[in-house]
């Protein structure tokens, strides 16, 4: 069973696995050429899943223009989709694997993405993970599929909150961090209530402008 540090009672302890900023940090020091999407998820092996989670993420989390979350968040909902599915290598589409962007442009997204990750990685360790082996894949997979759902939506500044959660819950799931896990899944939730009040002020606005519009009428 699961000990208050994340392994199993018994279990010879495992090694440390690096952290995701320092495989981050390495891709961009390596990189030369255009850095794909599948050149990221090859550097990652098998700890692709967790680590594009909080990639794609990120990415979403940066200032970006209008409209481009619709379009950003399409790979958060494959990525979370195959974890939910119980999938043992990550799968992507050729129409996103092979998005590219330059080295240099890599290096500049990587400068803003890691300081926030290795902030995250100071406070977090493996400890009182609740999930046995891949159990864990699959509840997060299921949580960051409905937080990816949201950040496609049109909603004005709704795409931080959930990209913020599946950001904490791809780190907590990669450090094996049940504390993270409970901080991501609040975040999740405040996120939620605040697409449901947006959206809900939106179609009672809506409503009384068509009323009002009838009355007028």
């Amino acid at each position: 069973m699961p000990d208050s540090e994340g392994g199993e009672i018994g279990a010879p302890p495992r090694r440390r696995a690096r952290r995701l900023s320092a495989l981050f940090t390495q891709i961009a020091e390596n990189a030369t050429g255009n850095v794909s999407v599948a050149t990221i998820r090859d550097e990652l092996g098998d700890r692709s899943f967790a680590a594009l989670l909080v990639f794609f993420a990120a990415v979403n989390m940066l200032p970006l223009p209008p409209g481009t979350s619709a379009v950003l968040g399409l790979p958060l909902m494959i990525v979370s989709a195959q974890m939910l599915w119980g999938s043992k290598r990550l799968w992507l589409p050729q129409t996103i694997a092979k998005r590219a962007i330059s080295a240099d442009q890599f290096r500049t997204m990587m400068a803003k993405v890691v300081p926030w990750m290795e902030r995250v990685e100071r406070l977090i360790r493996p400890r009182y993970w609740p999930f046995w082996r891949k159990q864990g894949d699959r509840v997060i997979g299921a949580v960051a599929l409905v937080m990816a759902t949201s950040v496609t939506l049109p909603i004005p500044l709704g795409n931080w909150m959930p990209a913020f959660c599946t950001f904490l819950l791809g780190l907590a799931l990669s450090e094996r961090d049940g504390i993270l896990l409970a901080l991501g899944s609040a975040v999740g939730i405040a996120a939620l209530c605040i697409i449901a009040a947006v959206v809900g002020t939106a179609g009672f606005v809506s409503q009384f402008f068509l009323e009002w519009m009838g009355w007028l009428g």
